[in-house]
C-alpha cells in the first residue's frame, strides 16, 4: 500500500515538473509571421503574387520604364490677365470748360486721333485771341524792324557827309538791335500761341470753336468718367487730381501677372520664355516672355510679382482671365512612368515593379516634375524597369 502511494506522488511531482517546462517553452517559441503585416510608415518590401491566369492579373497593365528630358528646375505659380501699362493711356481734358458731347462708348474700339469728347470752352477762345494778337505784334515788330533799319542806313549815309554827329549813328544803331530783338520776341510768341492751337486742334480765324479730345492711341475703351453736360477743369501739373475721361487700353499685347514664390525667383529672368495655360481654354498652351520682375518682395506672401508679356492679336485675353504660367529651366533624362503608376502608401510615392509573371514588388520613389501625363523618377527606378501603369491600386491592399 505504502508503495502505490508512493509512486502515485511520484507520478504526481512528474507531471507538474513536465507542465512548468512546458510553460517555459512556449514563452520562447518566436511569433508566427503574418503576411503583409509591417511597421505603421514602412514601405511593405514582401512579394505580392497574382496568378496570371486569375481576373485581377488580367486588369493590370504593366509597361517598361521610359526615359525622357525633363525640366530639373520648373516654377509653375497661378497668375492672372492685366492690362500692360505700357500701353495704357488716361485721357484728360486739355482745357476746361462743359462737355457738349461723348462719341466713344465703353468696349468701343477707337483709332488714334479719332474724336471722343467735345468741350465748349472760354479757354479755346483766349488761345485763339493771344494768337491773333502775336500776330499783330509781330506785323509792328517787323514795321519798326524795317524803320529801323532804314534810320540806321540814313544816319550812315549823312554821318559820312559830315551832316550829322557820331552819336546819332550810335542811337540809330541800338535802335535797329532794339527792334530786332522786339522782332524775334515777337516771332516766339506767335509760333507759341499757334503751338497751343495746333494741340488743342483749333484754327486762328473763328472764336467760337468748340475743343475736340482725341484718342491718343488705338485700343479699346476700357472705361468712362464722363457725360455730356458736366463741366470739366483742366489738368493740373501741380496736382495730379483731375478725373481722366476715360482710359484706352492697347490689348494687342496684355500681361500675365503672377506671383513666384521666394524659393523659385531665383529661376526667372526676364526675357525667359513662359508656357501659360487658361481655364477658359483647357488643352492650350500659349507662349510669352518675361518682361518685368518686381525690384520688391511682398512681405506678406512671401512672393515676387512676374509680368509676362503675351500677344493678343485675336483678343481672347481679357483682363482678369485666370491662368498658370510654367518656367522649365535645363533639362536632363529622367526615368518617367505614367502618373497613374504612382500611388501614396504611408506619405510616401510607391510604384509596383514585377520581378516576375505574376510576382511584384513595392518600391518605393522619389517623383519629380509632371509633364501632362507622365511624372518623372528622381529615384527609385532604373530605365526599362518593368512596373504597373493601369491598376496599382488593386496591389495596394495586398
Amino acid at each position: 500500500m505504502r508503495a502505490f502511494i508512493f509512486c502515485l506522488g511520484c507520478l504526481s511531482l512528474g507531471l507538474s515538473t513536465a507542465c512548468g517546462r512546458a510553460g517555459e517553452g512556449e514563452a520562447r517559441l518566436p511569433t508566427p509571421a503574418v503576411p503583409g503585416r509591417s511597421m505603421v510608415g514602412e514601405p511593405r518590401t514582401e512579394l505580392i503574387v497574382v496568378p496570371p491566369e486569375s481576373p485581377q492579373f488580367k486588369q493590370l497593365r504593366i509597361e517598361p520604364v521610359r526615359t525622357q528630358n525633363f525640366a530639373t528646375d520648373e516654377v509653375v505659380a497661378p497668375g492672372r490677365v492685366t492690362i500692360n501699362p505700357n500701353r495704357l493711356s488716361r485721357v484728360l481734358p486739355p482745357v476746361q470748360g462743359r462737355v457738349l458731347d461723348v462719341t466713344a462708348r465703353l468696349g468701343d474700339v477707337v483709332e488714334r486721333g479719332q474724336p471722343l469728347v467735345t468741350l465748349d470752352s472760354p479757354d479755346a477762345d483766349a488761345a485763339i485771341s493771344a494768337y491773333l494778337q502775336a500776330e499783330a505784334t509781330g506785323r509792328q515788330a517787323l514795321v519798326t524792324l524795317a524803320k529801323a533799319d532804314a534810320d540806321l542806313k540814313r544816319t550812315t549815309d549823312l554821318f559820312a557827309r559830315r551832316a550829322v554827329a557820331e552819336k546819332d549813328v550810335l542811337a540809330a544803331r541800338n535802335d535797329l538791335a532794339q527792334a530786332q530783338a522786339a522782332s524775334e520776341n515777337a516771332g516766339a510768341t506767335r509760333q507759341q500761341t499757334k503751338r497751343k492751337l495746333d494741340l488743342l486742334g483749333l484754327e486762328p480765324n473763328d472764336v467760337r470753336q468748340p475743343v475736340v479730345v482725341r484718342a491718343p492711341i488705338s485700343g479699346t475703351v476700357t472705361e468712362i468718367n464722363v457725360s455730356p453736360g458736366e463741366y470739366r477743369a483742366a489738368v493740373s501739373f501741380s496736382t495730379d487730381t483731375t478725373t481722366p475721361l476715360m482710359s484706352i487700353a492697347d490689348l494687342s499685347t496684355v500681361w500675365m501677372s503672377s506671383d513666384v514664390a521666394e524659393p523659385f525667383i531665383r529661376f526667372v529672368r526676364i526675357g525667359d520664355r513662359v508656357d501659360i495655360t487658361f481655364v477658359a481654354y483647357p488643352g492650350e498652351v500659349f507662349t510669352g516672355r518675361v518682361a518685368r520682375v518686381a525690384s520688391t518682395l511682398d512681405p506678406q506672401t512671401r512672393t515676387l510679382r512676374v509680368h509676362v508679356d503675351l500677344p493678343n492679336p485675336a483678343g481672347r485675353f481679357v483682363p482678369e482671365m485666370f491662368g498658370t504660367i510654367r518656367h522649365t529651366g535645363a533639362t536632363r533624362p529622367l526615368p518617367v512612368v505614367p502618373s497613374t503608376a504612382v500611388i501614396q502608401e504611408y506619405g510616401h510615392s510607391v510604384v509596383f515593379v514585377e520581378r516576375a509573371p505574376g510576382q511584384f514588388e513595392r518600391r518605393r520613389v522619389v517623383t519629380g516634375a509632371r509633364s501632362g501625363a507622365l511624372t518623372s523618377v528622381l529615384s527609385g527606378l532604373d530605365p526599362d524597369t518593368r512596373v504597373v501603369v493601369d491598376g496599382a491600386i488593386l496591389l495596394k491592399g495586398q
